[in-house]
């Protein structure tokens, strides 16, 4: 599924990255807790996270991750704004709960990373 499907899908909107029309991501998960995001072996997801500060970036960074959504309404600060995008990585906002975007773009067919 294209990044700007599923901003569309979970009503979010793109905070800083370049996204093409080739971004494509088929693997996701959730969770505010970085040291369970650090376990997963794969860089091929993008991160779900209610955490909205620098250390859910330097995770994304240190797991080479592309794109980290934040969720519940969350506004980051601006350093963290900034540092996603030092590393280039899309920093996505959204409304819902994280249960709900999870469940969202499950249902349109995104997967888990276990």
């Amino acid at each position: 599924m294209t990044i700007h499907e599923i901003v569309s899908l979970v009503q979010g909107k793109i905070l800083c990255g370049n996204v093409g029309e080739e971004d494509f991501v088929e693997y996701c998960f959730a969770s505010d807790l970085m040291s369970d995001v650090l376990t997963v072996r794969r860089s091929d997801f993008m991160l779900i996270t209610g955490l909205s500060n620098v250390q859910s970036i330097r995770t994304a960074e240190m797991s080479d991750l592309k794109y980290v959504m934040l969720v519940r309404g969350k506004t980051p600060p601006q350093p963290m704004i900034e540092l996603a995008e030092e590393n280039g990585i899309v920093l996505i906002v959204c409304p819902y709960s994280m249960f709900k975007a999870s469940g969202i773009l499950f249902q349109a067919g995104l997967k888990g990373v276990f």
